[in-house]
């Protein structure tokens, strides 16, 4: 009499929850990464803002636009696959945004 046979079921079912793995160091040095970057772009943007005379509530628009092209530019560095790289999407975009007013 012949069975049936589940494995193909179950090796389909498997590979259907496939969880993704990381690298904690590269998830360090991604991380850096995104850390050096938003911190140079903070002292370039203040030194800008400093040259145009934007001060105030005209310095935190400007700073918040820094901070946005920022993070549209580092997305695209990373493809637009943020996922590949990083375990969510506010690593990326929100991680350090605030941040970088502390620097100057």
């Amino acid at each position: 009499m012949a069975g049936h046979d589940d494995s193909g079921a179950s090796e389909k079912k498997a590979s259907d929850f496939d969880i993704p793995t990381f690298s904690n160091e590269n998830m360090q040095s991604n991380m850096k990464v995104i850390y050096y970057s938003r911190t140079f772009m903070s002292i370039i943007g203040g030194v800008i803002a400093g040259i145009l005379g934007f001060t105030g509530l005209m310095g935190f628009i400007f700073y918040f636009l820094v901070m946005a092209i920022t993070s549209i530019g580092l997305t695209a560095k990373a493809s637009f696959s943020i996922h590949s790289y990083f375990d969510s999407w506010n690593r990326i975009t929100l991680d350090g945004f605030l941040g970088g007013l502390l620097v100057c």
